[in-house]
């Protein structure tokens, strides 16, 4: 079993024990968060490259050049010219249905027939010829009754929003909500509380089937990758544009009418999908709402009724109609016919920019023409879903993998544990992109950072280990054996120590014969680099040849070979070193003559055989050599 296995199996637990805290709520680590969010914008994003425009649906923009034009005046129009673009729209290019991502909240009064009323009521009363002519001009100079006209009978869907603001103010009416509160008896209602709306004047949304609230659902990293199809208000709960539009478009296709621009006579209702048990035997007291039916399509969303956006491409991924063209008639029939439309802004100065994960700058109309475009897809994995219970899942997987490669990274050497970790790393990402384009957006993050931080625990925890053996060691043998030699000792510590034990091992003595007369013809300055010069010169040619070195004994030298490493050829290379000494001699020699200084010869004793090896001294000093008779007759 691998060295320090214990500790490098309590790290790998714990940190799969802070993970699963995390997964349950105990602890809330928003990195992980914000890590799969970035996992899951980095998929989205990774899936759109090769998607084509979707040319189903068309976006009435009012962008730069709407605004510039001085025959239209400034945003928003009056709904005199409003009402004359939906008769061009449904007459002329024949749509097949229209969405308002605007708010028609406040009465037009640029034609002043208010202020005629009024003063056919005030100061003008007394000429009654007055009065009846303003209302002879009221169907010129009533514009709001135009525009109200012209979207009646239509398939015409509203926009509005709620405020969750507790000073927030009621403005305009709300429409026929989708669901009531007995429609939720026995629900979770985890819906976001709204204190206020502002919707479109009454006599509009009276003239309209349907409408729709466009109120997203932004992440605390201020990115909008869901919106709920519910909004609750005072116990009633009302469908988002989106939702709104794929209703009255199921019912357009469906209903017998041919002519385009048509009310159906029947829009399909919505049921909601909830986590109850299909035994009727199994109760609960109550049920979590997991998706929308509408007909034969179910919409997955999570207890909020949040459905993740199915962003269809970068900004601009539909086709963009200035509205200004359509008030014109600059665009070709074909271009719309048939196409259902969505009127937005995108210039800079509306304030309906988004931030998206496929743009910060995106317009928010475009995002309900997403979610619209997913809803008519008639591929069931277009939206993206993530299981109810998926952190049940989670939990399960990540207590699994954190046991198993606790377990295994703290028993595989660094090689093993290196192929480990990129394997499963590697496939726990194909996995999960694969689910991905099945249709289910799983998280990542979690399961990433556990491989992750377990691998690389276990790398420092051995790299620390590893450092902390070499340092001991080194204080052990470092004055022993060369470094390269501790380097090998440190890959398996537990080996080695200083215990004494008997080995078959070599020893090898040298010294200078006559040292005595040569120092003295030597100043005690020549004498101390003259031994030193040596003495390195002779250590160096045992190390090198893995010898340990024991000690120095005037200009005498002991070393032995076998120990503390094992080394089956300790003789050969004993005998080798002997032979390295002796050539060496010669260049010493040079130098010492180039000095002025006496040559020297050295005498050699190798001897191989039965040795006490191991940590021998008093309680004063101690120092790790060898002593047998055949240490003492390498000696002779």
């Amino acid at each position: 079993m691998k060295k320090n296995y214990w500790g490098r199996l309590l790290i790998g637990l714990f940190i799969t024990l802070i993970l699963l805290s995390n997964l349950t709520g105990w602890t809330n680590i928003t990195f992980i968060s914000q890590l799969d969010n970035i996992i899951y914008d980095t998929r989205l994003n990774f899936s759109l490259d090769n998607k084509p425009q979707n040319n189903q649906i068309i976006i009435l923009d009012v962008d730069e050049k709407s605004l510039a034009i001085p025959e239209l005046g400034r945003w928003p129009w009056n709904r005199s010219k409003m009402a004359s673009i939906m008769d061009t729209l449904f007459e002329h290019y024949q749509i097949k249905q229209l969405g308002f991502d605007v708010i028609w909240a406040e009465s037009d009064q640029s034609s002043g027939f208010k202020v005629l009323q009024e003063l056919a009521k005030t100061d003008l009363k007394q000429y009654p010829s007055f009065s009846s002519s303003v209302e002879k001009l009221r169907p010129a100079l009533d514009f709001d009754n135009k525009f109200a006209k012209s979207i009646l009978d239509r398939p015409v869907v509203l926009g509005y929003y709620f405020n969750t603001n507790n000073n927030a103010t009621k403005v305009g009416e709300l429409p026929i909500p989708l669901f009531s509160k007995e429609d939720l008896t026995r629900i979770n209602q985890n819906f976001p509380l709204s204190q206020g709306y502002s919707s479109n004047l009454s006599m509009f949304v009276n003239a309209t089937p349907l409408a729709g609230h466009f109120n997203p659902t932004v992440d605390f990293d201020g990115v909008i990758r869901r919106v709920p199809l519910l909004a609750a208000y005072e116990n009633e709960y009302y469908e988002s544009l989106a939702l709104a539009m794929f209703r009255l478009s199921l019912a357009i296709d469906r209903s017998d009418k041919k002519t385009l621009g048509q009310l159906p006579d029947q829009i399909p209702g919505a049921k909601l999908m909830t986590n109850a048990p299909n035994s009727k035997s199994v109760t609960l007291d109550s049920y979590d709402i997991e998706g929308i039916q509408i007909g034969d399509k179910i919409l997955p969303t999570d207890a909020q009724t949040n459905l993740l956006v199915p962003y269809q491409g970068r900004q601009r991924s539909f086709r963009y109609v200035s509205l200004s063209d359509i008030y014109f008639k600059n665009i070709p029939v074909e271009d719309l016919k048939n196409k259902i439309a969505l009127v937005g802004t995108s210039a800079p100065g509306l304030s309906d920019l988004r931030t998206t994960p496929v743009g910060a700058l995106y317009p928010g109309v475009e995002v309900h023409a997403s979610i619209l475009a997913g809803l008519l897809d008639p591929k069931q994995n277009s939206i993206k879903q993530t299981p109810l219970n998926i952190f049940v899942l989670e939990i399960l997987i990540i207590l699994c993998v954190g046991v198993l490669l606790s377990f295994l990274f703290s028993i595989l050497s660094t090689n093993y544990a290196v192929s480990l970790f990129g394997v499963i790393l590697i496939s726990s990402i194909i996995g999960n992109y694969t689910l991905w384009q099945e249709g289910y957006a799983i998280p990542l993050a979690s399961l990433l950072l556990l491989i992750t931080s377990i691998y690389i625990a276990n790398i420092a925890y051995a790299h620390f280990i590893e450092s902390r053996n070499k340092r001991e060691l080194k204080e052990l043998f470092g004055q022993y054996v060369p470094p390269e030699l501790v380097d090998k000792m440190a890959e398996n510590p537990l080996k080695y120590n200083m215990s004494a034990r008997k080995e078959n091992l070599s020893v090898l003595f040298s010294d200078i014969v006559g040292f005595s007369s040569i120092s003295e013809h030597l100043t005690p300055l020549e004498l101390t680099e003259f031994v030193n010069g040596y003495l390195t010169e002779m250590s160096l040619i045992i190390r090198n040849n893995r010898g340990t070195l024991d000690k120095y004994i005037g200009d005498a030298i002991m070393a032995f070979w076998g120990a503390p490493i094992e080394d089956q050829r300790h003789a050969h290379h004993a005998v080798q070193t002997a032979l390295l000494m002796k050539d060496k001699i010669q260049d010493l020699n040079s130098l010492y003559q180039s000095k002025n200084w006496p040559g020297i010869k050295i005498g050699i004793g190798v001897s191989t055989g039965e040795m006490t090896v191991g940590d021998m001294g008093s309680n004063i000093r101690r120092a790790y050599t060898v002593m047998s008779d055949n240490v003492n007759l390498g000696s002779r």
